[in-house]
Order: C-alpha cells, then structure tokens, then sequence
C-alpha cells in the first residue's frame, strides 16, 4: 500500500459562526434541545434507560408540535434519545433499580425507574463558543451515522415475536462492511461537492449514487444482476437517508412510495431502475427515485470523519498563509471557483506588490509542472490591482515572466508596454499550451486555441521547434492530435520530432 495520503479537491466551508447556526437549526438537535429544556432542572420520570414514558412521550410529542404527524411519536423519540446521547440530558436511574435485571414492562408503558433532567452540555448551545456548538453537534451526529449502519432493530423485534432464531449471521448483516458503504456513499458525494458538481440546486439522483457504488468502472451496461443490486442498495439509503435528514447533514427527496413494494416483508423499487441510473437520466423521471446532496453541515462532518482516516481534505482558506509556492502548486488541481476564492484570500493577507514579487518568483522554473504554476499565476495575478505594477515591471525582460507581464500590463491599461520578440511570443504559447494540457488534456477549447494558432502564424510550426522549452516536443505532439486537418496535423508531427531530435 502506497504511503501517500489520498488527496480531495477543496471544498468551500461558512465560517463557524454559519455552521453553528446551521447546526442548532436542524431539526434533530433543535427538538432535542427544546426536550431538554422541557426536562429542566426537576426533571421527567423515565423509564428504563432512560427512555420516555407513555405520558411523557405524548407530552413530548405535543410540544415539539408534532400531535398531528403520523410519524411524531416516532420524531419525539428519536430527539429525547439524541438528547440522551449528547448530553443534552442526563439520567439517573433511582436507587431501588440499580440492581434489576432490566426486565421489566417496555419502555413507555413501565413505572418510572428514574429521572432525566437537562445536562450539562444544554448550555453548550446558548453560551458555547461556535466551536463547542459544533463539536457537540458532530458526536450527535455521530451517533445517528452508527444508527444508520445497524440492522433494523424493529424488523428484528417482529421477526422475533413471530418465533425466528436470530444472530448475527441469519441477519446477513456486516457491521463493518454496511459502515464503509455508508462511508464511501458520502465520500463520493463530499467528491462530486467538492468538484461543483452537486450543491443543494444541483442534487444527484439517488440512483446514480447507488449505481457508483455498485456498478464496476468497465462496464458498459449493467446487468440484470448489477440493477437488482442497485435496486437493494437504493432501498437501503432511502432508509438511512431518512434517519440522516434531521441532522442537518444531507438535504434528502426520498423515493416516492408509489415505487415501493413489499415481496417477503422487505422494500424493493417496483420498476426496474435500469435507465435511471445513468449520468444524465431525464430529471422529470429520476427525481422520483430520491435525490440528495450534502449540506454545508455535511462537508464538515464528512471532511472531519476523512481527516480522521488519515485522507488529506483540505479547505479552501488553508493556504491563506502559507508561501506562494504552495499556493501556485495547488491551484491547478482546485476547482475553478475553489481556486479564486482561495487566491483571493492568500491576496487579502498581503499588499499588491509584496504579493505580485512573491508569486512571479515561485512562478519560476523549467521542472514538468512550471507551466501549470505560471499559468496560476497569472490567473491570480489577474486579482491584484494597480499596486502590482512596479514588482511585474521589474520581470518584463524574463524570458519566463515577460510574456506573462506583458499580459497583466496590457490588461490593466498600463502605459509603455514594450512589444515581445518573437521568440517571447512562442515561448509563451509554447508554456500556456503545456499547462492547458497538464489541466484537463486533449479539450474542444483547446482544439479551438490550436486551430486560431495557426491559422494566424504562417509557419508557425516551422518556428514553435525550435523554441527552447522543456514541453515544446511535447506541445507540438499534441497540436498533431488535435488538429483536424491531417496536413496541418503531419506538420506538427513532423516539427515534435524535430524537437526531439534537437536535443
């Protein structure tokens, strides 16, 4: 196994204030909340464990406002027990328990056992920092992604009552194996977040996410066999997405109970999911299936649980103070709108031109990745203003920088720009075409840049071979793919080998 740590793209994160509010507005930690209060300082009597009793399990559920919900029972439970779990409340069992076996009646319809009152950590959330509000927040949520991976404990109780024989084995289910699913299900939404491909106007079709999981890389169609396992898979989030809705962790459509069936006792889709499951089904139909994304909530919860595993998820902020050199190393790997914004803040930390010096002298070099670094440097420069212009003066004779300099000049309407020779001109072309290439490969823009290229430089091949730069043989390779007439195409071929040649 490699030593490297996996790496994801950045994500763009609210401050904690945002996030904190966020968290003591979700449904699941504001009931528990307003159950705590409720409890006080004398407290509720409460049955084993601590669970509510029948009475005050409906006066739980009238206070939360949930009486007429067909669910709310069900919500005022799951609220007191998340109470429970965070500290919200505490419980003390009465003495003359202590020592029971535990078997008496069930929770709800038992005589008390002892008394819940509001714990410590309820004043967390009116006086906590926003830091505090969110730790408490994610060991809460914590708790539900544990409930989430376990079997169905009311599924079990009524196979139970019915006489089955159960253990861990009839059950068919794998503590572990359901918690990495789980898992790798936020991991690729955290992914498709973080690449801005998903936000809560854009959410991915439940299908899709179930169908990444499921379906292998190489295959072209799914079997018959591979859509019942997506079908399963489907039914299983729909469930634990519901259960993870009410923290504030995902924004969740769920499936539309039209499509649902029993056969032996368990949910399947009705139809087949074949066709939905593809990157681009028709949004009219899909939506019914279930569609998802992750909340800003979500991103700091599932980034947190990744640290925790050792994967570099990084921030977009994380670099505001280190050199330029780490800055202009990761931008072409962010995202766009991830890579200005964590431009804009290294720029706010530091004065037009002590920034502009610092990113034209890490912009250096003549290593594979210079290109991709001067190409991010320019785009960040581009964010710095008049005060830049003495420190881009000073590189105007670079042959690395010049070109660039003569770029951000032109572009801010600066007077006395000098002309470049023409060896600048292709070194820069030579440079740019290198770094679009190490970016996003063989595009349709640059086709496009490609086919201009030439079009307005007679002979340009005849030129670009003989510029001294490290990618030109490989540039020229490229521009023989990507044109599409084979004449112009063997010229550029011709002129790569000439380059390579040459050296």
């Amino acid at each position: 196994m490699s030593g490297e740590r996996p790496t994801m793209p950045p994500v763009r994160l609210p401050s904690d204030a945002e996030l904190a509010r966020d968290a003591l507005t979700a449904p699941l930690l504001a009931r528990a909340a307003k159950l705590a209060r409720w409890a006080g300082e004398e407290g509720v009597p409460v049955g084993v464990g601590g669970e509510l009793l029948a009475q005050q399990l409906r006066e739980a559920t009238e206070l939360l406002g949930l009486g007429g919900d067909e669910d709310g029972t069900a919500h005022a439970m799951d609220a007191w027990q998340h109470a429970l779990d965070t500290g919200l409340v505490d419980y003390e069992e009465h003495e003359e328990h202590e020592e029971d076996e535990g078997e008496g009646p069930e929770a709800g319809e038992d005589e008390p056992r002892g008394t819940a009152v509001a714990g410590e950590e309820l004043a967390t959330l009116t006086s906590g920092s926003p830091a505090d509000i969110l730790e408490l927040w994610l060991a809460g949520f914590e708790s539900v992604l544990a409930d989430a991976a376990a079997p169905d404990l009311g599924e079990i109780a009524d196979r139970i009552a019915e006489g089955e024989d159960l253990d861990l084995d009839s059950l068919d289910w794998d503590p572990e194996g359901e918690a990495d699913f789980l898992d790798g299900v936020l991991g690729n939404l955290y992914l498709l977040t973080a690449l801005e491909q998903s936000d809560a106007d854009h959410p991915v079709p439940l299908p899709a996410l179930a169908a990444s999981m499921i379906v292998p890389d190489d295959m072209d169609e799914p079997t018959d066999d591979i859509l019942e396992e997506v079908s399963d898979a489907m039914m299983r989030l729909d469930d634990q997405f519901r259960l993870l809705a009410p923290t504030g962790i995902i924004a969740y459509r769920p499936v539309d109970e039209s499509l649902i069936e029993e056969v032996d006792g368990e949910g399947h889709i009705r139809e087949s999911v074949d066709g939905v499951t593809s990157d681009s089904p028709e949004e009219e139909d899909v939506s019914r299936y279930g569609m998802v994304s992750l909340t800003p909530l979500g991103l700091l919860a599932v980034r947190d649980r990744m640290q925790e595993a050792g994967v570099d998820a990084p921030a977009v902020g994380d670099l505001a103070d280190k050199g330029a050199d780490a800055l202009l190393a990761a931008l072409p790997g962010h995202p766009e709108t991830a890579a200005r914004a964590e431009a804009e803040l290294w720029l706010a930390r530091r004065t037009p031109a002590a920034a502009a010096a610092e990113l034209l002298a890490a912009g250096r070099g003549d290593d594979l990745d210079a290109p991709s670094r001067r190409l991010a440097c320019q785009q960040t420069l581009s964010l710095v203003g008049a005060g830049a212009e003495p420190a881009v003066r000073e590189v105007l004779d670079d042959r690395e920088l010049g070109g660039l300099a003569r770029v951000w000049l032109a572009e801010h309407g600066a007077a006395d720009v000098p002309e470049p020779g023409e060896d600048m001109v292709f070194w820069l072309t030579i440079d740019t075409i290198a770094a679009q290439l190490a970016a996003s490969g063989d595009t349709d823009e640059l086709r496009g840049l490609v086919e201009s290229l030439v079009g307005q430089h007679s002979g340009f091949f005849d030129a670009a071979w003989r510029v001294d730069h490290p990618a030109t043989a490989d540039v020229l390779e490229a521009m023989g793919r990507l044109h599409p007439e084979k004449k112009v195409a063997k010229e550029a071929r011709k002129a790569a080998f000439k380059a390579r040649s040459r050296g």
